[in-house]
């Protein structure tokens, strides 16, 4: 049932029972309201602890107001506005630029993801709405994959520590591959190295999936971070696990086979690449710089579950690389 507020004449009546002592749930059945309704509306209104219907209606007209003013809270400030164009031109989301000037730019005034939003549907920000994500609407239908090839002396992930599976610890790993479009008869794809708490990601460039490859791009990219685990896929890709474990001095885990879910740091870093490399597209086609370039921006925009900061500021503040590392990306490309 769709949710409607309250009249008011119907606050007025709250405030009259509330006043009377009556319980929520005996006035929700006098009011023919759902109790958690009435609830709502005496948080969100009350002033110091005592409902009044007519500080109620102010608050709700005040509400109201200044959420049609937030669009035009950018274009008002064009400060605010260059910063939000030009955040957005380098890749950020409206939730990513409304945290980072809430924590870290108390230099500009403030405006939430949703008034971003509404700047952006309005004529004045309507030509920047290319600069957003695409939203699927529904689920593709998976297809029954082949099963692949056993790999030899897998771990599952059951075994896996319990501090890296609630991501109390950094140093844990997922990695997977983004392979090129099948029209184009390509084998190059790209390598991913996904840090499960701090969310940094490694990327490289790869010929093909063959063992070797994967295995020798997973030892040049692990190699100047603190790790302790690496969870793979069942990929024939893979096989190699056991040489980056000795090379790294890591353990590693595999998922189970078609549960891609128990990797979701990984999936959702190959998620964000695809924003700058499309699915279908032939790896082929970019250069050492562009996967480095993509690199630098998904280790320096900042995450909502980090607080804010960025990748990269949340591994240098835990000193979790093995040398000194530029804030410039190095070691993404393959050579």
């Amino acid at each position: 049932m769709a949710y409607q507020q309250l009249s008011e004449a119907e606050q007025l009546q709250l405030s009259i029972l509330l006043k009377k002592n009556f319980s929520l749930r005996d006035i929700a059945e006098a009011m023919s309201r759902n109790h958690t309704t009435l609830g709502r509306e005496i948080a969100r209104n009350s002033v110091k602890g005592t409902y009044d219907p007519q500080k109620a209606k102010q608050k709700k007209r005040l509400r109201r107001r200044y959420s049609k003013y937030q669009g035009m809270k950018v274009r008002e400030r064009p400060d605010l506005e260059a910063f939000i164009i030009r955040m957005m031109k380098a890749g950020w989301t409206p939730e990513e630029i409304a945290g980072r000037l809430k924590m870290k730019r108390t230099d500009l005034p403030y405006i939430s993801a949703k008034g971003i939003y509404k700047w952006l549907y309005s004529v004045h920000g309507q030509k920047y709405c290319h600069l957003l994500c695409s939203q699927q609407v529904k689920p593709k239908k998976r297809r029954q994959k082949a099963e692949r090839s056993m790999i030899p002396n897998r771990i599952g992930i059951e075994k896996r520590p319990q501090k890296a599976n609630d991501r109390s610890e950094y140093g844990h790993f997922e990695t997977d591959t983004i392979v090129s479009g099948k029209r184009h008869e390509s084998t190059a794809s790209l390598a991913v190295l996904h840090e499960r708490k701090a969310r940094y990601v490694r990327l490289r460039k790869i010929p093909n999936l063959k063992p070797q490859s994967m295995t020798r791009a997973l030892k040049k990219m692990g190699k100047t971070i603190k790790r302790r685990t690496i969870t793979y896929d069942n990929g024939i890709e893979n096989r190699g696990h056991e040489h980056v474990a000795s090379a790294l001095n890591v353990s590693t885990y595999f998922c189970n086979r078609y549960h891609s879910w128990e990797k979701g740091g990984v999936e959702n870093t190959n998620g964000r690449i695809r924003r700058y490399i499309p699915k279908g597209s032939n790896l082929a086609d970019y250069s050492d710089r562009d996967i480095a370039k993509i690199e630098h921006w998904l280790n320096h925009t900042p995450r909502k579950c980090l607080n804010w900061n960025t990748p990269y500021e949340t591994m240098v503040e835990n000193h979790l690389f093995v040398s000194s590392t530029s804030p410039n990306p190095s070691g993404a490309l393959e050579g």
